[in-house]
């Protein structure tokens, strides 16, 4: 009796220490899992003997920053960017077979930070499953840019297909990749061809076709469409401005067209790369952004309203006359340029809202007039594959020009030294975030998810924390500028005006213009898609005025304008 009691013993001691070490051996690979998905911890410079961020000029538009600039962190982990680097270091020219080697380490070693699989080859003569013609490999560096205009990053599913998509919506006629996960577009190719073998890498978010290498572009002529046929995305009517024809003439592009339409302009302009087309029938002028057109130079719209001759634009005389402007789909070189600040800031700037009060759309416009970088409390994925490379840089690193926050505590308001409040209806506030939370940052909710208990519940936890974070950021944060998302919405260029005076940047009338042309870019979701029905019931709404006007009220005891009349009946 003895003996079956022992075996037993014998083997739950056993089990015992299997389950130990199996345990164990379990907490040690996630550590070294966790170290090899963050960084390591390096020694970093006192922020606070570092200059504070006073008056930052513009950053020049010839100044690239090598390689993606981009580097993985956790939340918690600060990151030391190592000193110097790109193509040209401490005054040392690199030579282009070295400086290449270098980038692909880089290159190699970003990629493999992605959770996906591991960064794949594919021979160029397998086929591929794209839907226009693949022309060839070419260089695309900062010497050889083998397209010039929009760019698009998806870091995740970048496929051809839908860079080719992207670049036809936008009006271009060709389409080129780049380390799997870049899309580049442009109306000519403008760089010498590679050999093939230089365009090794897959897409991210497909299997089977070439998308280019280290600074090289896999090009692809997108679909033929008919002249008068093509859509274009982001085509904004500017206004009507009285132009003398001394300036006129210095215009870039001239088109003379018996049956010329806006629409056929518009393509003349955008397949020679010029962001500008100015518009008198039968006369079609296209140019670069520039203060000719800022807002308060405009005419009556009826001047340009039936005001069309056959007489040349170009004759002697000097008497103004008016024109239509639209601003194409191509983005203006000047708003290309991006990059973390030149110096590291030791005065932390928050960009704090509530969730779903547009805080991506302003990101987007201060990237767009700044030209720095925006930083990020958190890590959202899906954002830094779309291109916003400061959302992987630690938040107190100093190098971004503001830094994206949700929080509303005032231990973590009290962390910055200024803030940007962005403030939303919280009606169109509560849609957006349920929308993001039920199909991203693009998406929207389907009738059935409106109709979900999810819904209410989401509206008595969320409708709360809305007037809270606006009344804590006031009553806690230290310098404040109120921006509502409204006013910022009706009135692009003077709120743009208020925010860069804020951040103590210095920008040029050229990029305030460039901006505006591109408000929207790819972050900013469509607000045609609706629910079909009010989805905020009578109790929902009483909850909800109530705290529009404790927000309301708090706003004009700290000395602010209160919240637009819009938000609710007075």
């Amino acid at each position: 009796m003895v003996a079956p009691f022992y075996k037993l013993h014998c083997l739950l001691k056993r089990a015992q220490m299997l389950l130990l070490c199996l345990g164990i051996a379990y907490l040690m690979a996630g550590s070294i899992l966790l170290l090899q998905r963050s960084s390591i911890r390096v020694a970093q410079p006192n922020l606070a003997s570092l200059p504070p961020l006073w008056s930052l000029s513009a950053p020049p538009t010839a100044l690239r920053t090598a390689g993606l600039g981009m580097r993985a962190r956790s939340r918690w982990v600060a990151i030391q960017a190592a000193s110097g680097g790109g193509a040209k270091a401490g005054g040392r020219h690199w030579t282009a077979s070295r400086s290449l080697g270098v980038q692909h380490l880089h290159h190699r070693w970003f990629h493999s930070l992605l959770p996906e699989s591991p960064e794949q080859r594919v021979s160029v003569q397998r086929s591929s499953r794209h839907k226009g013609t693949y022309i060839g490999c070419f260089l695309h560096n900062a010497s050889d840019r083998a397209l010039g205009g929009t760019m698009l990053y998806d870091l995740r599913k970048m496929t051809s297909s839908l860079c080719q998509d992207t670049c036809s919506e936008s009006g271009y006629q060709f389409a080129g990749l780049e380390y799997g996960a870049e899309c580049h577009c442009g109306n000519r190719i403008s760089s010498p061809r590679a050999p093939e073998e230089d365009c090794s890498l897959v897409c991210r978010g497909e299997r089977g076709s070439p998308c280019g290498g280290v600074g090289r572009l896999s090009i692809y002529k997108v679909e033929e469409q008919l002249p008068g046929h093509r859509k274009f995305r982001n085509v904004h009517y500017r206004g009507c401005f009285k132009l003398l024809k001394s300036i006129i003439g210095t215009f870039p592009v001239y088109s003379f067209q018996p049956n010329l339409t806006t629409q056929s302009c518009i393509e003349t302009c955008t397949d020679k790369e010029l962001p500008l087309a100015v518009f008198k029938k039968p006369h079609c002028f296209c140019t670069w952004t520039s203060s000719l057109f800022s807002l308060n130079q405009q005419s009556d719209n009826q001047q340009c309203v039936g005001n069309h001759t056959i007489a040349s634009a170009l004759t002697a005389s000097t008497e103004p006359d008016h024109y239509q402007v639209y601003h194409t789909p191509v983005l203006d070189s000047r708003c290309k340029e991006r990059m973390f600040l030149p110096q590291r800031s030791s005065s932390l700037v928050a960009l704090s809202s509530f969730p779903g009060a547009g805080n991506t759309w302003v990101r987007h416009l201060i990237e767009l007039v700044t030209g720095y970088y925006t930083g990020s409390f958190y890590f959202d994925g899906t954002l830094y594959n779309r291109g916003f490379k400061g959302e992987k840089d630690y938040w107190k690193s100093g190098r971004s020009i503001c830094v994206k926050t949700h929080e509303s505590g005032q231990k973590e308001i009290e962390m910055f030294d200024s803030a940007i409040l962005l403030i939303r209806n919280p009606y169109r506030s509560l849609m957006a975030e349920f929308n993001r939370k039920c199909a991203g940052h693009l998406g929207h909710a389907t009738d059935a998810q409106w109709k979900s208990k999810e819904w209410p519940e989401f509206v008595s936890s969320y409708a709360p924390w809305w007037a809270s974070h606006a009344v804590s950021w006031l009553k806690f944060g230290r310098c404040l500028l109120v921006v509502h998302y409204e006013e910022l919405q009706r009135d692009l260029l003077p709120q743009l005006r208020l925010i860069t005076a804020f951040l103590n940047v210095t920008m040029t009338e050229e990029r305030f213009l460039c901006a505006e042309s591109n408000q929207d870019g790819h972050f900013k979701r469509s607000g045609a898609q609706r629910p079909s029905f009010d989805p905020f019931t009578p109790d929902m709404r009483q909850m909800i005025d109530s705290h529009i006007h404790a927000v309301d009220q708090a706003l004009q005891s700290r000395n602010f304008s209160g919240l637009p009349q819009d938000y609710l009946p007075r």
